[in-house]
């Protein structure tokens, strides 16, 4: 996805004052946590919500304990990395205390996710907490988008006895294959901070796979759980658009946006799914959903046999590297113009990638599974025909509606912001003026899609007749599912030029996913010469979420490629005193 600003490349060789990220991230709230223990650290670390379950059964620790132990590491670790935007200390704690007196009244009544403690991206609304969605602009002095009330998914994690320790770093608006904002900096992978967690949830899945917390949500357009989960070796759950609410995040194009768990094994991940999901009236798009969806719990379907028998194509057009531009093209843009963006839009498989994703499939095969190469899978007439899912007209709709439920008191719509800031939203979020030169850098008109006569050749039709191929594939060739690689290139070096400028990826081939609102899951998939993650991707029907979660844990249980990374206490260069 774009990025509409850059930071300097001498910026991003600095590594920021442990002292300096601690300030920015409490905000004046004094540190409580006491030195961890290694006890502590060996039950901690790499810990599962089953595992930490029995600890809380057998009261080794309490959940304060468990809280302030994630906090210490947080501080320890976040001024290198800088995953964490924003610390809500007070608040995890108080939960934390909450829950401890419950258990120690002798209350048994637990959620499933009693006790943990998650973090969340800063685009999903906090009551009280500002959603920074990455930008500056949101964090202005006496202008923040304070949340008035928590995100669906907020209320059901809390529901659940979740604790959330604090908001993760991500590029503004969510528009971006790495993890640079206005509103906090740069985050580092956690297998090398050289190199880019990808975007634009790379601020959760640096968090997740370093321990800063035990899983978390991220938010997906066209790529942004599953690509950042792939360079970062955790799992990245995006559910078939509409078993899970998106009221309450703030939008990048509302009819590409989902949200989904990141975790650090798919167990963990089918727990959180189970928790997420479900109808919600302010997102309509989940309305009926339960009548289609499997039913949860989606542990239910985690069989290490899930895989035996089962057959999965190989896309032709991600092998050959086919581009389709992010938020698709729209009805009037001509066929001739649409054939020059779908070739700028070209991302080629590098061969480490290629050589990393079949050394991967080795292990589906190993658990039964059968692989199919052939030409005739979703080829590049498919990525032709997605191409056409144009969304651009319908922009400014998802974030008016978001405003309206979840803008701060000041302003609950981008006009009413415009005149209490002095400035306008940017194009990326309220449409207009494209900029990029994909589109010839046209004004394209803004409209709701429910009212707009030429929505059925814009998004509808279109998508429509890409699902049906999509379908119609998976039938001809008798098979499950669709698996590629979650990125067409290895995470990239983001203190050394790529290509004569600074990187803006990794990049991937997956926005199709979003545009037909199907569900995939990246597992994590081997490892690269250098050490550094390589994610496979698993896609299947609409719907059959239980079944995709199935087959990543069998993959998962037959690999066990995860391992966590090795942390640094000091960055590129020594830190300033």
């Amino acid at each position: 996805m774009p990025h509409s600003r850059l930071i300097p490349l001498a910026i991003l060789c600095l590594a920021i004052p442990a002292f300096a990220a601690v300030n920015k991230i409490d905000n004046g709230i004094a540190a409580t946590a006491p030195t961890a223990s290694a006890e502590m650290d060996k039950d901690l670390l790499e810990v599962t919500i089953p595992q930490l379950e029995q600890l809380y059964a057998s009261h080794k620790y309490t959940v304060t304990q468990v809280v302030q132990w994630y906090f210490a590491r947080i501080r320890r670790y976040n001024g290198i990395y800088m995953a964490v935007q924003n610390l809500d200390e007070a608040g995890a704690l108080a939960t934390a205390a909450q829950e401890d007196a419950a258990a120690a009244s002798g209350n048994t009544q637990r959620g499933p996710m009693w006790g943990v403690p998650i973090v969340t991206k800063a685009n999903t609304s906090i009551r009280g907490l500002i959603t920074t969605d990455g930008w500056e602009g949101y964090k202005i002095p006496g202008h923040e988008l304070v949340a008035p009330k928590d995100a669906t998914i907020v209320v059901r994690l809390k529901a659940a006895g979740a604790i959330i320790l604090g908001q993760t770093n991500m590029p503004d608006f969510a528009a971006s294959d790495t993890n640079r904002s206005t509103a906090f900096g740069r985050t580092g992978n956690a297998y090398d901070v050289r190199f880019s967690p990808g975007g634009s949830s790379g601020g959760t899945v640096t968090a997740v796979t370093s321990n800063y917390a035990l899983l978390g949500n991220g938010t997906d357009t066209g790529n942004s759980i599953r690509m950042p989960s792939a360079t970062s070796a955790v799992i990245g759950v995006l559910p078939t658009r509409g078993l899970i609410s998106i009221a309450g995040i703030a939008p990048l194009d509302w009819l590409l946006d989902n949200t989904g768990p990141i975790a650090r094994d798919v167990t963990d991940a089918a727990i959180a799914l189970s928790v997420m999901a479900g109808e919600d009236p302010l997102d309509q798009r989940t309305v009926g959903s339960a009548a289609k969806a499997q039913p949860g719990p989606y542990t239910q379907y985690l069989k290490l046999d899930a895989l035996k028998g089962k057959r999965f194509g190989v896309p032709a057009f991600i092998m050959q590297g086919a581009g389709i531009p992010f938020q698709g093209i729209h009805a009037a843009v001509s066929d001739k113009t649409t054939a020059a963006q779908q070739t700028s839009s070209r991302e080629p498989l590098q061969p480490s990638t290629r050589t990393a994703f079949l050394k991967a499939i080795e292990g589906l095969r190993a658990a039964g599974a059968t692989i199919v190469f052939d030409d005739a899978i979703l080829p590049d007439s498919f990525a032709q025909t997605v191409s056409r899912v144009g969304t651009l007209p319908y922009v400014r709709e998802g974030t008016e509606n978001f405003l309206k439920t979840f803008g701060p008191s000041q302003y609950h719509s981008s006009a009413e912001y415009e005149k209490a800031v002095g400035s306008a939203l940017p194009a990326t979020i309220i449409g207009g003026w494209t900029g990029t030169g994909r589109r010839g850098d046209a004004l394209i008109s803004q409209r709701k899609i429910e009212t707009d006569p030429n929505a059925e050749a814009n998004y509808f039709g279109p998508r429509r007749k890409a699902v049906e191929i999509y379908n119609a594939t998976l039938d001809r060739l008798h098979l499950d599912g669709y698996v590629y690689p979650a990125t067409q290139m290895p995470p990239p070096d983001e203190t050394m030029p790529q290509n004569g400028e600074i990187s803006g990826g990794p990049h991937s081939d997956t926005g199709w996913v979003n545009m037909i609102g199907v569900p995939a899951v990246v597992v994590v998939g081997g490892f690269y010469p250098d050490g550094l993650p390589f994610g496979l991707e698993i896609s299947a029907r609409q719907w059959k979420d239980g079944d995709l979660l199935g087959y990543a844990y069998a993959y998962e249980q037959a690999t066990h490629h995860r391992h966590p990374p090795l942390l640094v206490e000091s960055g590129l260069l020594p830190i300033a005193r």
